[in-house]
């Protein structure tokens, strides 16, 4: 028996940074498990710079990520969407699309390092610590024995993940 292949979208305005940044973590640190998407309500049509440079220097995926409307996500060829998880409170205040596939959501809220204002000492500072707290709440969604619980005890779950910090 082999096991499912879950589908897990990050959603934020912009797809510029977080929602990206995830998509690389998740895709790496999912072990076959997962595959992430990214996009955003009114995405900016390209990814931070420093986001690419430290995704880069830390060694996850980079190739293919791109910003992106999450009315791709909507469309009948879209990918069945087990996991949707928005990444910031601007997004999670939208009225969202109809996602294939009835999704279990959870807000994972954390400030836009893309908005930082800041040395650039400053501001690669907080970029990395974005990615440390989308890298612990994403390893702790992996670590979840997903078949084994109900609905509602995984939901309150990755409620609980998204309060999480590094």
């Amino acid at each position: 028996m082999t096991d499912k292949l879950y589908s897990v979208l990050f959603l934020c305005t912009g797809n510029s940074a977080r929602s990206i940044m995830a998509e690389s973590i998740l895709n790496r640190e999912g072990g076959g498990r997962f595959r992430a998407f990214s996009a955003g309500s009114h995405p900016k049509g390209h990814v931070d710079p420093l986001v690419l440079t430290l995704l880069a220097k830390t060694n996850y995926p980079t190739e293919g990520l791109r910003s992106k409307s999450w009315d791709e996500f909507a469309m009948p060829d879209a990918p069945d969407l087990d996991f949707v998880f928005t990444v910031c409170d601007n997004a999670a205040g939208e009225v969202c699309p109809v996602w294939p596939g009835q999704p279990m959501t959870a807000l994972w809220s954390m400030p836009d390092p893309a908005a930082f204002v800041g040395s650039d000492v400053e501001t690669a500072a907080f970029f990395g610590e974005t990615m440390r707290t989308l890298h612990a709440r994403i390893g702790l969604f992996t670590s979840l024995p997903i078949r084994s619980l109900d609905r509602l005890s995984l939901q309150n779950r990755l409620d609980a993940i998204g309060k999480t910090s590094a």
